[in-house]
């Protein structure tokens, strides 16, 4: 008999909670066991119902959902997707809550248009079934130094100043944490650096700013046409895809908000494609934690343009299935755990 997925949902908002539970009992193999209007009440389910998986409101009254999830990480880790608000606050919360432990978030539902309800839904299930089977991360306390200083622009230059190698990065599940631990691992002088995280719109300027207090090299949110450089990294927003093209001087980014590649806007594929197409061997490839398979053959693609290509191994990701994916069909050439992989690509980029 098929073990259903036991799902306890936390929200302060009785509509909310009636909401979500309908959406994931449409599930056939998920259930949920019970839903609770605060943190002291989820704190009382949570030991008599056991659930598999929590499903988090940002904001609550009384104990605010990071302060209930930071408790709850320490005295009893489980698999938790925070349902956030499309703000700005709302998504600085969301990125301390995947720092505290979450596994994932997913904006509240909205009647404004936007995507229907089913398609939310989907997202929905998905991102439980996701949670379920990925690996906790043991959330590490930020260190309490000012973030790194950054020399005031001694680390640009154009991506051929060296060797013209480019770093192209994808990922999803798990990835707003592996992606800062890879930076964190990266000097101010690194090459160019362009990225692809599964996020919506609201959240990657957020994303952009939080890497940039904290990492030495300069990161910014892509606004299309950037002159490629070497010490800046460039999240891909999202609302676009994000490519990069040649112009006069090298390369700059661009951005389209055509339609979704594999169900994403931005599309790990789609960067990719154009690494592959425009870079070729100067490329270097990576594709960290993440669930589904968008960028497996968009790797395979710059490894066969001759491009250095590597996975993040299963041991160190959150979700492997983005790198497994790619790793089967011989996108990844090398793999490395999450404390090793940023060395490694610095190293292949170096040559």
């Amino acid at each position: 008999m098929l073990h259903k997925t036991r799902v306890l949902v936390v929200d302060d908002s009785a509509l909310m909670r009636g909401l979500l539970s309908q959406m994931i009992n449409s599930a056939p193999d998920i259930e949920v066991v019970g839903s609770a209007p605060d943190a002291s009440t989820a704190r009382e389910m949570i030991k008599t119902l056991n659930p598999d998986v929590l499903t988090l409101d940002v904001q609550m009254p009384k104990m605010d959902g990071l302060e209930f999830l930071d408790r709850l990480m320490r005295l009893r880790p489980m698999p938790v997707v925070m349902v956030s608000s499309f703000t700005e606050a709302g998504s600085d919360t969301t990125l301390k809550a995947l720092e505290l432990g979450a596994i994932d978030f997913i904006g509240k539902p909205r009647s404004d248009g936007g995507r229907s309800m089913e398609a939310y839904a989907d997202e929905l299930v998905e991102k439980i079934r996701a949670a379920k089977g990925a690996r906790l991360r043991r959330p590490v306390a930020m260190p309490l130094t000012a973030p790194t200083v950054k020399p005031a622009g001694s680390a640009k230059g154009a991506a051929n100043g060296s060797n013209g190698k480019i770093i192209f990065l994808g990922a999803s599940t798990g990835g707003t944490e592996a992606i800062k631990d890879f930076l964190m691992g990266v000097p101010a002088d690194c090459p160019p650096i362009l990225i692809v995280q599964h996020m919506p719109e609201s959240f990657t300027a957020s994303f952009a700013r939080r890497l940039d207090g904290l990492c030495a090299p300069q990161v910014i949110e892509s606004q299309g046409n950037e002159k490629v450089e070497s010490g800046t990294v460039y999240i891909a927003p999202g609302h676009s895809h994000m490519t990069i093209k040649r112009v006069a001087t090298g390369y700059a980014t661009e951005l389209a908000a055509s339609p979704p590649v594999n169900r994403h806007r931005p599309s790990v594929d789609v960067l990719f494609d154009s690494a592959a197409t425009l870079v070729g061997k100067k490329a270097v490839g990576v594709i960290l934690t993440g669930m589904g398979k968008d960028g497996a053959q968009g790797l395979l693609r710059m490894r066969q343009a001759g491009a250095r290509t590597f996975g993040q191994d299963e041991g160190s990701c959150v979700v492997y299935g983005m790198p497994r994916e790619a790793f089967l069909i011989g996108g990844v050439e090398e793999q490395y755990s999450l404390e090793e992989i940023s060395r490694k690509v610095l190293a292949a980029a170096a040559l």
